[in-house]
């Protein structure tokens, strides 16, 4: 009887026990279908009923803030995501990491069509793969960098257009008043 009393403890301990789960088995969730109100940069979106969304697993160039000159490509990467997703259903892929340093919701974004936006930018070579944790569509991502460095896309091997700042600085004189 003693034993048979063990034996049931064991089972309902080790059956209350959580499983064990593997982190990169983490299956990321995908949200129902969101408008995208807005493109913001190359790499970040306003989307309703979530706010801003920055993609993740990738980087695209800075634009100009103020009076400085926007980085190569930033131009570029911000019309094709515009191209994209501007005033489009897509539904948003989280993973991981759910939010960044920012407070901007980071996320893998789809279309309904099924383009995978952030590696079509990469692919584009308008961004460029900035995972620093194992992600659930790194592979993916990075194949697309290596075609577009194949390739010589984008940044990857085109020479950057030239755009004029914003913000012009006037180089004539001024006429001194009498």
């Amino acid at each position: 009887m003693q034993n048979l009393l063990m034996l049931i403890g064991w089972t309902l301990a080790t059956a209350s026990t959580p499983p064990v789960v593997v982190a990169s088995a983490a299956i990321p969730h995908r949200s129902d279908p969101v408008l995208v109100r807005a493109v913001l940069d190359g790499d970040t979106i306003d989307v309703a009923t979530v706010g801003r969304v920055r993609l993740l697993g990738i980087d695209a160039p800075e634009l100009a803030h103020g009076h400085g000159t926007a980085a190569p490509f930033a131009y570029e990467a911000r019309e094709k995501l515009i191209s994209l997703v501007l005033h489009r259903w897509v539904r948003l892929e989280t993973d991981r990491e759910r939010l960044d340093g920012y407070n901007r919701h980071l996320a893998y974004v789809l279309r309904e069509d099924g383009v995978f936006v952030n590696a079509e930018l990469v692919r584009e070579g308008l961004a460029r793969v900035t995972a620093r944790l194992p992600l659930a569509r790194l592979d993916e991502l990075k194949r697309a960098e290596a075609e577009a460095q194949r390739l010589r896309h984008g940044m990857w091997g085109q020479t950057p257009p030239v755009h004029a700042p914003v913000h012009a600085p006037s180089y004539t004189r001024r006429k001194s008043k009498p």
